[in-house]
């Protein structure tokens, strides 16, 4: 078992008042400093950065991995996190001050006995829907948002992140917000738990990351008493929500199953509250017996084809010879398990799109989701009589 205890994963590029701020509130931690790290990724070359790293020389154990290039949030973390040599890797953003006593509590509760979990923390004063100006000259102190930690801490069941208040969470990995949160170190490296880079921008990369982490079997947690304060900075609401939505239909191209789909299709509480109801729905629809929806793409008389409906067994094969048949070659090009509720394809690139009997069995709210999808990827729908 390593020494330290924790490895602090900080993703940076050009935040340095906020960043200074985060630091002052690690130095100040009850943990004693020769028990974590902290490992910043720095898409940057900044003597700037350098000199705010020595003000905390003998306060902090600062390990600093720097890289050129344009911003990428998950290079960035993957560069630190192949640093880190703590037992537990915190995920911590450059914006985000924690409390005198949580990196102490934070172990103490959930991984001193060695246990196997992801610990969401909560983001107190995140607020991703409202733009912020370009820069933040007048940002406090630290010691002003010292006396916030303080109070907040001083408030056991301090329930002010909204993933905390909503009920049932029936997918963890749809909660998952990278800003503040903790896993083994061993189960990052067991699960290949690294990011992926091919997300751009903001959002989305965090929620395909907690997919895997769920998908491996590590338990999603929203930790008790585990909270950070988040730091005031520019923000382009409108610029981060258009790259959400491309990276939504990337992670849904990796991942084409039901709970990514609803996910693409509706926001993270809609997808919750709706996931048992659309399952049911979906099997109901597909005949039952491990049966399941599907979406077939493929020629058609020389066009281009989508099938909404198409049926597939337990091993996604189809389930009905004639739907095959359609196609020109005898069989489409490609096959995947999804309602139709939002499909990995760019708008108006399919030719035609045809929905078949299966599909519109449906309850009618989720018809009605899978023919505007349809009317979204294609050029002309056809439904049968």
């Amino acid at each position: 078992m390593s020494e330290l205890q924790f490895s602090v994963v900080i993703p940076y590029k050009q935040r340095l008042r906020n960043l200074r701020v985060v630091l002052a509130s690690l130095a100040e931690q009850t943990l004693p400093a020769d028990r974590f790290e902290v490992v910043v990724g720095a898409l940057e070359y900044a003597h700037e950065y350098l000199s705010l790293v020595e003000e905390f020389a003998g306060r902090l154990n600062i390990v600093t991995v720097m890289a050129g290039g344009e911003w990428n949030i998950g290079r960035a973390r993957n560069l630190a996190i192949r640093q880190a040599s703590g037992e537990v890797v915190v995920l911590l953003d450059a914006d985000v001050a924690l409390p005198r006593g949580c990196l102490s509590s934070l172990y103490d509760r959930y991984y001193a006995d060695g246990g196997n979990v992801c610990v969401l923390g909560q983001l107190i004063g995140h607020d991703g829907r409202t733009d912020a100006p370009a820069e933040t000259g007048d940002l406090p102190e630290h010691t002003h948002f010292r006396e916030i930690l303080a109070d907040l801490e001083a408030t056991p069941g301090v329930r002010r992140d909204r993933r905390w208040l909503f009920e049932p969470v029936v997918l963890p990995w749809t909660i998952v917000w990278t800003g503040f949160l903790a896993v083994n170190a061993a189960t990052v490296r067991r699960q290949d738990l690294y990011f992926d880079e091919e997300f751009r921008g903001w959002g989305g990369e965090d929620q395909e990351w907690g997919y895997r982490v769920q998908a491996g079997g590590t338990p999603i947690v929203r930790g008790e008493d585990v909270f950070g304060l988040h730091l005031p900075h520019a923000r382009d609401v409108s610029e981060n929500f258009r790259t959400f939505d491309a990276n939504k239909r990337h992670f849904l191209a990796k991942w084409p199953v039901l709970d990514v789909e609803m996910y693409r299709r509706f926001d993270c509480w809609e997808t919750n509250r709706r996931y048992p109801d659309a399952a049911r729905e979906a099997s109901r629809a597909a005949g039952g017996g491990g049966r399941r929806l599907a979406v077939a793409r493929g020629t058609v008389g020389g066009a281009d084809t989508l099938l909404l409906g198409a049926v597939v067994d337990e091993r996604g094969r189809l389930d009905d010879p004639e739907t095959g048949a359609l196609f020109d070659t005898g069989a489409p090009d490609r096959v995947l398990p999804l309602v139709g509720f939002a499909l990995p394809f760019d708008e108006g690139s399919v030719q035609e799109c045809r929905l078949l009997p299966p599909v519109l069995r449906l309850a009618e709210e989720y018809r009605e989701a899978v023919l505007k999808e349809a009317e979204r990827v294609s050029c002309r729908v056809v439904t049968p009589v």
